[in-house]
């Protein structure tokens, strides 16, 4: 077996991994050939990366002309401790506080209580008129887990 797939995240492993961070480095493609590269919160719902920006940002304005998109989530600080979850795919544009709303709630969601919208997230809502959210639906996957090394590194 090579390496690689040594490491390789089952899918279920991989969801798992999204699900339990919320941090990511969200990657669109700039009208000058070059990524654009942001740091993002975002959550997982509904088979997709999900995450709400300022509908005017240098990223919307991105993904209007090309929906293609890439998002990576990693972890760790020695090689052996590597772990992380690379996504790409094309992206939804939805508009509305509604949805807004939903994926801000979310967003910052403490699963302590459940549904419950946390207070440093009040004025992004209010300010939900103005946003959009991101979806992701992922095409390609890559993860790898270092953990799973044999030998010493």
């Amino acid at each position: 077996m090579k390496q690689r797939d040594a490491i390789r995240m089952t899918p279920e492993e991989a969801w798992a991994y999204l699900r339990a961070h919320h941090n990511c480095a969200l990657a669109t493609n700039g009208h000058d050939g070059y990524p654009h590269v942001v740091a993002m919160w975002y959550t997982v719902s509904d088979g997709a990366v999900v995450m709400t920006s300022y509908a005017k940002a240098q990223k919307i304005r991105n993904l209007r002309r090309d929906p293609r998109a890439t998002v990576l989530v990693e972890s760790g600080h020695k090689y052996k401790e590597l772990r992380g979850v690379m996504v790409r795919g094309r992206v939804e544009l939805v508009e509305g506080p509604e949805a807004v709303n939903e994926v801000l709630r979310l967003v910052g969601a403490d699963p302590e209580r459940p549904g419950e919208v946390p207070r440093r997230n009040e004025a992004a809502i209010r300010r939900a008129q103005k946003r959009i959210v991101i979806r992701l639906r992922p095409e390609r996957w890559a993860s790898w887990d270092h953990s799973r090394i044999v030998g010493d590194y």
